[in-house]
């Protein structure tokens, strides 16, 4: 598999909380030859499963992976003359929107621009904050007649971004967050299918996490796992971001431990990596830690949840920045932890 091609198609597609559809499509097909079967349940999580192959005499146990595909955008509210007013799907940063083109999508798509009044006729107080929702608009360059015939409220509005490489393996673009926890799967499964491993894997592209982890929730609760391990984005070292905030970028996984965290994960994928020679750091995580672990870990009667977080720069912007030899780490260490879950016990409780 081509990582760049891969993951450049699946940040490139629109997938907003709640419409995760198209990007759906592109995770079944790129998982297709490396599962046994799929689900797709009423709030879009898709669920792929790979069959294990259990010693004689041992029971069936599964274990979930799951990173999240939904991504943050707009949604149309109104018109004012020709222009759109929006309002935000997701934790929208209003301070990076100003000027960025996005695509529309009314009856058919539209090229628009984010825009506000110029600076010059701003007073001195506005011209020092973010420009505010109901001071921002669209402009698609239609007319007020034309607007209500190709764009109805409701209608969703993307970022519209080539995802682009940058030097020494660097790629930038929407949506890294977490179509890199995506393709971290998509790895981990191609690593799965040259190994042999006595637990089923069921590795889940959930929905509407950056809504309140709604996919997790209810896919959690579906497939009933054994244990389970969720990948996300964490913050990547960059300028006016302290080391105790952020993690090396290139650095490996950040492995989480707090008490969203299971100590018995958490010491099979430090072990794991350390035995396999893979990059890894530790994450502090000493609350809630606002990804999909947090709903899995409270799933039915509990589930033993790691958390593998991949460094990420400019994290809600539209230039999202990841290093492919951090998702290349993430996916490999999660294939070789599924293996060592034969001889590991991951059942005792939390300390």
């Amino acid at each position: 598999m081509d990582l760049v091609a891969h993951l450049k198609e699946l940040t490139m597609a629109t997938g907003l909380s709640g419409y995760e559809g198209d990007v759906r499509s592109l995770v079944q097909k790129a998982w297709d030859p490396l599962v046994d079967a799929f689900e797709t349940d009423a709030l879009g999580n898709l669920m792929a499963l790979k069959r294990g192959e259990p010693a004689e005499g041992t029971p069936r146990r599964a274990i979930m992976l799951a990173a999240h595909m939904d991504e943050i955008g707009l949604m149309v509210t109104g018109y004012e003359g020709g222009f759109l007013r929006f309002t935000r799907v997701g934790g929208v940063d209003l301070r990076t929107v100003l000027g960025q083109e996005v695509t529309v999508h009314g009856r058919r798509e539209l090229i628009g621009v984010i825009s506000s009044r110029p600076p010059h006729v701003l007073g001195e107080q506005e011209r020092r904050t973010a420009v505010p929702t109901d001071k921002l608009f669209i402009d698609t360059g239609l007319t007020a007649e034309e607007v209500p015939h190709l764009v109805q409220v409701g209608d969703l509005v993307s970022m519209r971004r080539e995802t682009i490489a940058l030097a020494e393996g660097y790629l930038s673009g929407k949506a890294m967050d977490d179509r890199a926890g995506v393709a971290t799967l998509t790895v981990c499964l191609q690593e799965l299918s040259r190994l042999r491993h006595g637990w089923d894997v069921y590795a889940v592209a959930t929905t509407q996490e950056e809504l309140g982890l709604r996919g997790a929730i209810v896919s959690a609760y579906h497939t009933a796992p054994d244990a389970a391990i969720a990948v996300d984005v964490g913050f990547g070292a960059q300028v006016g971001v302290s080391d105790d905030e952020s993690v090396e970028m290139d650095g490996g996984p950040a492995i989480a431990m707090g008490p969203n965290i299971h100590p018995s994960i958490y010491e099979l994928l430090v072990q794991t990596a350390k035995e396999h020679e893979i990059k890894y750091q530790v994450e502090v995580a000493a609350g809630q830690t606002g990804t999909d672990a947090w709903a899995i870990q409270v799933a039915r009667e509990g589930v033993p949840t790691g958390l593998l977080s991949v460094p990420l720069r400019y994290m809600h912007t539209s230039v999202e920045t990841v290093c492919l030899r951090d998702i290349q780490r993430t996916g490999r260490l999660m294939a070789r932890a599924i293996v060592a879950l034969d001889s590991a016990d991951v059942s005792a409780p939390m300390l």
